[in-house]
C-alpha cells in the first residue's frame, strides 16, 4: 500500500474521532492530530486500536506515544508492513 493510500486510510479512522471535520477535509501528513483535528489523548488511544487492528499490526506504548500528526500514523503502519 501506498503512503496516499495509508493517508487516505488514516483519514477514514480518524473521521469518527474528531470535532474538527473542517480540518480532516483539508488535512495534510503533518496536520496535528490532538490539535488541528480536535482529537482528545483519550480518543487518540482508540484510533492507535483501530490502526492495529485494520492493519494487523502490534504498536508498542512508547510508539503510540509518537503519533502526533497524520504522517507519524502512516509512517508507524509502513514501519510494521511486511517486508
Amino acid at each position: 500500500m501506498t503512503p496516499d493510500e495509508l493517508f487516505e486510510q488514516v483519514i477514514a479512522i480518524l473521521k469518527p474521532y474528531t470535532k474538527a471535520p473542517e480540518a480532516l477535509a483539508v488535512a495534510k501528513m503533518e496536520t496535528s492530530i490532538l490539535a488541528d483535528l480536535k482529537v482528545n489523548s483519550a480518543r487518540l488511544v482508540d484510533v492507535v486500536l483501530e490502526i492495529e487492528d485494520r492493519f494487523d499490526i502490534a504498536i508498542k506504548d512508547e510508539e503510540a506515544d509518537g503519533v502526533r500528526t497524520i504522517g507519524d500514523a502512516v509512517s508507524l503502519i509502513l514501519a510494521h508492513a511486511p517486508a
